[in-house]
């Protein structure tokens, strides 16, 4: 049975690197999630970029996880995923980008401290490019509302009302 919305601890974690092209898109996520939408107290909104161990703090008392980021699936540029639970490890045996094992290291020490999230979610895209150029390909920046859509999906599965802001035009 889910706990109610109010008992748990969310973090939103788009992950990449700006000057890779696609692996770019996880930050790019979070930070429209963050300028577009206003999120209850129980959920954290981050942008990861390359991360590193120095995160470990931000996972000690989250419930459940959302991870977006740029994945190695061997499908068509664009193509994107939704990975859960045991999926996650078998997603990240794949070196896509110099984060990853930083992201497979961040959860195996956070899971040996015995704070391993509950719920784990990896909102993905498979890259068409991750050279060193700022900017996505246009078959991944054309899935920029679509993972967009699936945090603020995954959200509405665990109870969690989001509000879209007011725009100026």
């Amino acid at each position: 049975m889910q706990e109610s919305s109010s008992q748990l601890s969310v973090l939103v974690l788009g992950i990449g690197n700006l000057v890779m092209s696609d692996d770019a898109v996880g930050v790019l996520v979070a930070q429209r999630l963050q300028q577009e939408y206003q999120f209850p107290g129980n959920v954290e909104i981050l942008d990861g970029g390359t991360l590193g161990l120095d995160l470990l703090p931000k996972l000690e008392r989250i419930t459940n996880l959302i991870i977006i980021d740029a994945v190695e699936t061997g499908r068509e540029a664009g193509s994107c995923v939704r990975l859960s639970g045991q999926e996650l490890p078998i997603a990240l045996q794949t070196k896509l980008s110099p984060h990853q094992m930083g992201l497979k290291d961040l959860l195996a020490v956070s899971e040996l401290m015995g704070h391993t999230p509950q719920e784990m979610v990896l909102i993905g895209v498979q890259p068409g490019s991750i050279d060193m150029e700022v900017g996505l390909t246009p078959a991944v920046a054309a899935q920029l509302d679509t993972l967009v859509s699936a945090v603020l999906a995954e959200l509405s599965i665990w109870g969690i009302s989001v509000r879209m802001l007011q725009t100026v035009n």
